[in-house]
């Protein structure tokens, strides 16, 4: 491996160069028309156009990634996360072409990173799981049926893909006409694909995650859980590392039993194994994210191992022991907050032109950005502008450098959510921990009830 092609765009684009930099590895930058002025492209080695703003015909476009790679001499494709990261036919196709696929291999992600067959093969290893449909197509009398079987409410969601994008609520018959065609929509845009299900939607459970490294010979390691649970319609916007209140024994063996199932598998490279957990039932199996996660910093932070770095490594080949030769010990807490260009209390987004943009620099801060003073946020893609990431020997403190550094986050020509993370942030709830994947909806219910009392 000694070019890369970064098939993705913002945050993960520079977080991947800057890595490939640190292994001595050249970088391949991709650009849509929206992006041709972000600041990461003059970190490459090489930036190539490759298309109008729309993804379809730009980080979608498979044909022309896969040219440009041709072009530019790339012996290796790192996906990133989102578009085309989880597409087992895209990474089969680089394969093809002679070129490392940065991720698992293609019949992992065909198997696992899609939601349904990942089920199958779980269930078939012991994993408890939340009752879910099968593969539903556009039949709306099918998809009435399997969601009265599994009983309302229910959650729509992409068979492919992740990130919350395409999770729709049904709280009745009446719903299912126009969610399921708007579900469809975004999964086909977001993901290529528009195969749905449905899953029996949890009342307040948590959400809690086990990052996974694999290499090739069937070595795996678990790098401890993130708790994913602060979420607004199923979109994170907090997470956090190790999940707070949680039995350390219980988290040791459920990642201890998950790390002997994707060894038997045979599992490799990098993967996320998403739970849901309640004190009554304990954990129950979600789905399997066959990519780098948005929230891998936290990860990284407390255990301190880079995850990008380790990705490309077990990609090309390496064995486990000389890229984690044993998992470390934690240390200490870190919280990472996902900052978007949107409205913070109609949440819509809110793109244009970053007039001021000034991440905050302090000590046991982290910030992940693809975004500069001056830039456009463009309406096509999704309007994430940074995270923040804070890091401590404990998770008050960690909790307490989080809300500095969001408040002195100064971003002027477009709106942020900000104000609304650090109300999340100063709610007695989350400060102690007490998190479920309805705290949000609580948090934010709280003024209109108080109101209507």
């Amino acid at each position: 491996m000694k070019r890369v092609i970064v098939a993705n765009r913002g945050a993960v684009a520079w977080r991947v160069i800057r890595a490939l930099r640190a292994l001595g590895l050249e970088s391949v930058a991709v650009y849509s028309e929206a992006d041709r002025d972000l600041p990461y492209l003059r970190e490459a080695d090489v930036a190539v156009p490759i298309g109008p703003a729309p993804a379809v015909q730009s980080y979608l476009n498979r044909d022309t990634l896969l040219r440009v790679a041709r072009e530019t001499g790339a012996d290796a494709l790192h996906p990133g996360y989102g578009f085309l990261s989880e597409n087992a036919d895209f990474a089969e196709a680089v394969e093809s072409a002679g070129m490392i696929f940065v991720g698992p291999s293609p019949r992992w992600i065909r198997m696992l990173g899609h939601k349904t067959r990942a089920r199958d093969a779980m269930r078939a290893l012991g994993m408890p799981m939340a009752a879910s449909s099968a593969v539903l197509g556009a039949d709306l009398d099918a998809v009435r049926h399997a969601a009265g079987d599994l009983g309302y409410p229910v959650l729509i969601k992409p068979a492919s893909g992740g990130g919350g994008i395409g999770m729709i609520p049904l709280h009745g018959p009446q719903d299912v006409e126009p969610e399921w065609a708007r579900a469809r929509q975004i999964a086909e845009r977001s993901f290529g694909g528009s195969d749905l299900y449905l899953e029996k939607l949890l009342g307040n459970p948590r959400h809690v995650e086990f990052q996974f490294l694999a290499d090739r010979h069937g070595q795996v390691r678990c790098l401890y859980e993130r708790d994913c649970s602060t979420q607004r319609r199923h979109q994170k916007v907090l997470e956090e590392a190790p999940a707070p209140g949680l039995d350390r024994g219980a988290v040791a063996d459920m990642a201890a039993k998950l790390e002997g199932m994707l060894s038997t598998l045979g599992y490799d490279v990098i993967g996320t194994v998403e739970m849901l957990y309640t004190p009554e039932s304990g954990f129950s199996f979600l789905e399997i994210n066959t990519r780098l996660q948005v929230e891998h910093a936290v990860t990284e932070a407390v255990t301190g191992v880079d995850i990008v770095a380790a990705q490309l490594k077990l990609a090309a080949g390496e064995r486990m022991d000389s890229v984690v030769a044993r998992v470390p010990p934690l240390q200490g807490h870190a919280l990472e907050a996902r900052v978007y260009a949107e409205d913070p209390v109609r949440f819509l987004p809110s793109p244009g032109v970053l007039r001021g943009f000034n991440p905050p620099e302090l000590p046991g801060v982290r910030v992940e950005t693809g975004y500069a003073q001056g830039c456009r946020v463009s309406s096509h893609y999704d309007p994430m502008l940074a995270k923040v990431i804070a890091h401590a020997a404990t998770r008050d403190k960690a909790l307490l450098l989080l809300r500095q550094a969001l408040a002195q986050f100064h971003v002027d020509g477009v709106k942020t959510n900000i104000p609304f993370i650090l109300q999340v942030l100063d709610d007695p709830g989350f400060g102690a921990g007490q998190v479920s994947t309805g705290m949000v909806s609580r948090i934010l219910d709280a003024p209109r009830a108080a109101q209507a009392a």
